[in-house]
C-alpha cells in the first residue's frame, strides 16, 4: 500500500506540508498508511516515539497536538486499542498526555 500525501508528510514530519493538505480538504482521519488502518494520529504517535528513541532527541509531540487542534480522534479504536492507549502502551507519555487533557477539556465543555 502507497501511503497518502498527508501520511507521507506525517511520516517526514513536515507540519506545513500537513496542515496544507488538511486546509485542502484531506481528512484528519485519513486510513490511507502504509500500515492499512492506521489513522495519521496513529502514525503520528509512532513516527514521534521511534525518532525519540532512535536519536536519543527530546520526545516531542508537534504533529500529535497539531492533529488533535484539526479534529483527531485519540480514542479511535485500531486493531482493539484505542489511539490513546497506544501511546501509553508505547511510552509515548507527552502524547498520552496532551490526548488526555484534550479529552478532558471536551468533557467540560
Amino acid at each position: 500500500m502507497t501511503d497518502s500525501p498527508a501520511h507521507l508528510a506525517v511520516e517526514f514530519e513536515d507540519l506545513p506540508r500537513l496542515r496544507d493538505l488538511l486546509d485542502a480538504g484531506h481528512d484528519v482521519e485519513d486510513e490511507q498508511g502504509c500500515h492499512n488502518g492506521w489513522t495519521l494520529l496513529r502514525h503520528a504517535i509512532d513516527i514521534e516515539w521511534d525518532g525519540h528513541v532512535q536519536t536519543g532527541e527530546p520526545l516531542s509531540a508537534d504533529i500529535t497536538a497539531y492533529l488533535l487542534a484539526r479534529g483527531a480522534d485519540p480514542l479511535r479504536i485500531i486493531e482493539g486499542k484505542s489511539i490513546l492507549s497506544e501511546a501509553e502502551d508505547s511510552g509515548h507519555w507527552l502524547a498520552a498526555d496532551i490526548m488526555k487533557a484534550w479529552i478532558a477539556r471536551g468533557e467540560r465543555k
